[in-house]
């Protein structure tokens, strides 16, 4: 699955908008049985942190959908 890489900008209950290191805005929904909460997305938020998101394009929706979200390191990693 793919993945990208950026700070989390956004939050609406399940629905996330990241800004890549290139600063274009991606929009993601938490996909049934993601590895993260909606909960989780508000302080991502905040915080400002850099987050690895593992997503899929599905074909029916405008945006992608995460798989999982975790907090990068600063090489990206």
């Amino acid at each position: 699955m793919p993945t990208m890489t950026g700070k989390v900008t956004i939050v609406q209950e399940s629905r996330f908008q990241l800004t890549d290191e290139n600063g274009v805005s991606h929009l993601f929904t938490l996909g049934h049985g993601s590895m993260a909460e909606p909960e989780q997305l508000a302080p991502l938020q905040h915080t400002q942190a850099r987050v690895r998101v593992t997503y899929m394009q599905p074909r029916n929706i405008i945006g992608m959908v995460a798989k999982s979200i975790e907090v990068a390191d600063a090489s990206g990693n």
